[in-house]
């Protein structure tokens, strides 16, 4: 799969997005900022959500009371409404996406969210746990054209291979994420051994994880298991009003996760045992030779009595002991003196 120019593979390092949801508030500025914190850190794109709530939601639904310490509004719907950016604001976040080089795309929640992000020309599209039994919304935004990011929070393997199969009928770029949709999640719910279960069932597909746990690491095991996405809830302080700023990564946090990610792909390596010149040092000082465990003479037939086991290491390896026991000497040797090449048996 390849967003944005980015190719996500295998081999690739971990992509990494900032779920930024409605973090900003409402404010444009602070969105801006959190663009700007992202880039910093080293995250390759930056998720917003996209809502037309009055199309999204039932009447009574929008209409309930919503009055508590996290609410924009009065009600439900005037508290989504305060979260909700338009076209200006969009294509204010696109530029300043394309002048510092990081990625925008969106959560569509529903099909006219679909057609505004599509007028916008989004790289990518998110499908929420909420929607992954919502075939219609799925194959509507599969049929964009553009990679299809299905998060499978709340789901039985029958449901994300249904959705998966829906997407797939038009569209062959999808990646599929475990997820566990509590906020924040438990550890022993995040469940990360079924990224290996995805891995078997959609071999055409990236697998990766959308994680709403507290802490960075579950990142890096999730790349152990062959994830290679990674989104993560994104704020710039977690103390801020609104409910998913808890459970979000400050961009220390993030800054540190990505750095991990990096170092663990260069950690896997080779699957080729070697040694490296920068073990040589350690190789020399803590390594063994065979040495003259006391003087010897001219002629001495060596026991296993005459032969020591000492640092540092550069001569004949202790692997080669029973090579030399037996052998007659040509030369005197000093206690401690080593052993040479030559000394063993042809």
């Amino acid at each position: 799969m390849t967003i944005d120019g980015v190719k996500i593979d295998d081999a690739s390092d971990a992509y990494v997005i900032a779920e930024i949801g409605h973090n900003h508030q409402g404010s444009i500025e602070k969105a801006e900022e959190l663009l700007r914190s992202a880039k910093y850190c080293g995250a390759h794109a930056v998720k917003l959500q996209k809502r037309d709530n009055r199309s999204l939601y039932t009447q009574d639904y929008y209409d309930r009371p919503y009055e508590n310490e996290n609410s924009f509004g009065a009600t439900y719907g005037a508290h989504r409404e305060a979260l909700e950016f338009g076209k200006p604001e969009y294509q204010r976040l696109l530029k300043l996406a394309g002048e510092i080089g990081i990625t925008v795309f969106s959560t569509a929640f529903d099909i006219p969210s679909a057609d505004f992000l599509a007028e916008l020309d989004m790289p990518a599209y998110k499908i929420a746990s909420g929607d992954l039994r919502n075939t219609p919304l799925i194959r509507y935004v599969a049929k964009i054209g553009k990679p299809v990011i299905l998060s499978t929070g709340a789901s039985t393997l029958e449901d994300v291979k249904r959705a998966y199969n829906a997407a797939r009928e038009v569209n062959d770029a999808i990646a599929v994420l475990q997820c566990t949709a509590s906020y924040p999640a438990k550890f022993e719910e995040i469940d990360l051994n079924v990224i290996s279960t995805y891995r078997k069932e959609f071999p055409d597909a990236v697998i990766g994880l959308s994680a709403h746990d507290n802490g960075i690491v579950m990142a890096v095991a999730a790349y152990m298991l062959g994830g290679r996405i990674v989104e993560k809830h994104f704020t710039l302080d977690r103390a801020m009003k609104g409910t998913d700023h808890a459970f979000s990564l400050e961009p220390l946090g993030l800054k540190k996760m990505v750095r991990d990610l990096q170092n663990t792909r260069l950690a896997l390596g080779s699957e080729e045992k070697k040694i490296y010149k920068s073990e040589h040092p350690a190789l020399d000082k803590m390594g063994k030779k065979l040495v003259a465990a006391h003087n010897l003479s001219a002629g001495q037939i060596l026991t296993e009595k005459d032969i020591g086991i000492k640092s540092p290491g550069g001569g004949v390896m202790p692997y080669d002991l029973d090579r030399l026991i037996g052998q007659k000497i040509s030369h005197a040797m000093k206690k401690d003196d080593a052993f040479a090449i030559q000394d063993l048996k042809k």
